[in-house]
């Protein structure tokens, strides 16, 4: 196989593998932040740790292996390092083209660019660009100054505007008829302002002129460099909200051509306002803290068969990292186009989770020493170091089939608990169908109680490990409990007002 021919999606802009198969392996030890194949000898081991006392430390499967073999082989399968005898490793080709399968959704060969196609052709434009008039059509066909219609990175293959126009819309406005009609009106409205101040393509625009076309949005008048020149083609200011939505669009375009490699820079970077954050939430779904001390308990019972220890430390993981770190469930399902979940530690027993949360925000969570002795576990079980290693970039939670465990695994396994800890309960219906009902979200609410009403952490620090986007949001579940405002109304009218 030629290791050239495959992209790597997830940087951005895309980048082309290495050529040669040792160096795509090394390249993708990096990406993915763990072993994907590595060939030990005995010499080789002690040139890496200065002796064969300090290599039997760092890596007692290898050293044992070399003791009744010439060489021996890790191999990263299925979300753990798995070590054998050289001769019976696979080969480098092979486990490449098993990691490149594996992450197909990253990694993907490079298109070979079809010959230009005549932009009049609807099979090539889609639907929207179909309708538009020949001018239009005419003006899309260029490629700006910014695109690399050309390069190995253009994952798009597009070689023009029409063309990757056409492939942006079946991409992000192709699942609802509403969304392409209204991603087409504000394409639109760009293209007419363009069109009125000679600019263009799209592929063409700097961010001078992008930030020009958001103040005519504003004033209703406006010219590329901010000067005003008369009517453009929407003669007065828009309503907020369309202004919000007209933006949007634009900014989502150019991030999408720019993380596909059809251009080479993004000139719409922070250009649209974030949403508004949601009022108005009261929790309801709670569990009683005896319940969930009923759970801890159940999780930290003895392992009794060796055989599913892997299953069970991964089952205990999952527990711990929504107990003690009150995630989302999106947030602890692996993503390759981020890197996170991810760990980090600064010091034993101080460890960071990173999670991608709402808003697309990276959110920092420290966690406490009982959530990091699980994961620890785990993490030895998988045939991982103990403390993960700067920068680490794999999947948090391995799966059976896969490299990473998804949202519906994980929701599985939180359910199990919750499950099995139902049934060990005397018969009270009542408290057996609330913990059948409960859910991981459940976790996250009983974590933000426990932080704003059993401990009173200030509402900004809570809002902070939550992530929300609203400090109301946070007091809500103040509002559940009257018993911190009740103490501290006391206090306050502790003593007797004289008249």
């Amino acid at each position: 196989m030629n290791p050239a021919a495959w992209v790597d999606t997830a940087t951005v802009p895309p980048r082309q593998l290495p050529p040669t198969v040792e160096g795509a392996l090394a390249y993708l030890a990096t990406a993915l932040g763990h072993p994907v194949y590595a060939h030990w000898t005995l010499a080789g081991l002690k040139r890496r740790h200065g002796s064969l006392a300090d290599a039997k430390a760092a890596q007692p499967a290898v050293m044992k292996l070399l003791l009744a073999h010439d060489a021996a082989v890790e191999v990263w399968e299925r979300g753990r390092v798995r070590t054998v005898a050289a001769a019976q490793a696979p080969s480098p080709e092979t486990v490449l083209a098993r990691l490149l399968h594996t992450h197909r959704r990253r990694f993907q060969q490079s298109p070979t660019l079809p010959p230009a196609s005549p932009v009049s052709t609807p099979a090539v434009l889609g639907p929207w660009l179909a309708t538009q008039d020949a001018r239009t059509l005419a003006w899309l066909a260029r490629a700006g100054r910014f695109a690399q219609p050309d390069a190995v990175t253009n994952t798009l293959g597009a070689r023009g505007d029409a063309q990757a126009l056409a492939l942006f819309l079946r991409d992000r406005g192709g699942r609802s008829t509403h969304t392409l009609r209204a991603y087409g009106t504000e394409l639109r409205r760009l293209i007419a302002w363009c069109d009125a101040h000679g600019l263009g393509p799209l592929s063409d625009l700097t961010r001078q002129h992008l930030l020009a076309y958001r103040q005519a949005l504003q004033q209703g008048v406006g010219s590329p460099d901010g000067r005003s020149e008369g009517p453009t083609p929407q003669s007065r200011p828009l309503a907020e909200a369309t202004r919000t939505r007209a933006l949007a669009v634009v900014a989502s375009l150019y991030r999408y051509w720019y993380d596909t490699g059809y251009l080479q820079a993004n000139p719409a970077a922070g250009l649209s306002a974030g949403s508004r954050a949601r009022a108005g939430f009261t929790p309801t779904r709670l569990l009683p803290p005896a319940l969930l001390a009923a759970c801890d308990a159940w999780c930290a019972t003895p392992i009794a068969d060796e055989d599913d220890a892997l299953a069970i430390l991964r089952r205990r993981a999952i527990w711990a990292l929504f107990r003690y770190a009150g995630v989302r469930l999106a947030e602890l399902a692996w993503s390759a186009e981020t890197g996170l979940p991810r760990l980090e530690a600064e010091a034993p027993q101080r460890w960071t989770l990173y999670v991608h949360g709402k808003g697309d925000k990276r959110r920092a969570i420290p966690l406490p020493s009982a959530c990091v002795i699980v994961v620890r576990a785990y993490r030895l079980a998988r045939g991982l170091p103990a403390e993960p290693p700067t920068h680490e970039a794999l999947p948090l939670i391995h799966g059976n089939k896969g490299e990473a465990l998804q949202a519906a695994g994980l929701y599985r396994e939180v359910k199990a608990i919750l499950d099995a800890v139902a049934n060990g309960l005397p018969d009270n219906h009542a408290t057996q169908a609330l913990l059948r009902k409960a859910s991981p979200h459940w976790l996250r609410h009983a974590y933000a109680r426990t932080l704003v009403v059993d401990h009173q952490v200030p509402l900004p620090a809570a809002q902070a490990l939550l992530g929300h986007a609203s400090v109301q949001t946070t007091a809500a579940y103040a509002r559940t409990d009257l018993s911190q405002l009740r103490e501290f109304v006391e206090q306050t009218f502790a003593d007797p007002i004289q008249a």
